[in-house]
């Protein structure tokens, strides 16, 4: 699967790159009995529908034009923006969401939990600071980035 990524991650970005788009993510999952190619792109400003579609169709062509073929299985290529909750996976996706409200998944619990969510008021290369709230006290934390199993943009209510 990794190597389906690594050959659709060198596809798409040329492609990505003429049109000024930015790839977020490119992965290769089975859900129940079919297999979906899901390449997520962004730009400043947002990503439209007709801007998904130009990727999806160029990129289209040049999977079906590569021999052999790096994806022998039948697949569902899906082309969309990450979305409210963009997952943080490149130094830049964090340097973004500085000042921005997080979530955050660790490997190990930490007093207890292994999720938490607040505002990232700090970021460095070993660690990242999260303001958030329990009842009425705000909190700030900071976590060995090395700890931290996922991370997105998450919506606060």
């Amino acid at each position: 699967m990794s190597s389906v990524v690594e050959t659709v991650t060198n596809l798409v970005t040329p492609i990505l790159d003429e049109n000024h788009f930015e790839l977020v993510d490119v992965e290769f999952v089975k859900e129940g009995k079919s297999w979906y190619l899901r390449v997520y792109i962004d730009k400043p400003n947002g990503i439209n529908i007709e801007e998904c579609a130009l990727v999806s169709d160029k990129l289209s062509e040049k999977l079906d034009s590569c021999d052999p073929d790096p994806i022998p299985q039948a697949y569902y290529l899906e082309v969309s923006s990450p979305g409210a909750e963009r997952p943080l996976k490149k130094e830049k996706d964090y340097e973004r969401a500085l000042n921005k409200y997080i979530h955050i998944s660790l490997y190990q619990a930490i007093d207890g939990q292994k999720v938490y969510e607040g505002t990232m008021v700090d970021l460095n290369k070993e660690t990242l600071t999260l303001e958030y709230r329990v009842k009425t006290r705000t909190i700030t934390k900071t976590f060995d980035r090395n700890k931290v199993a996922k991370a997105r943009l998450a919506i606060k209510f």
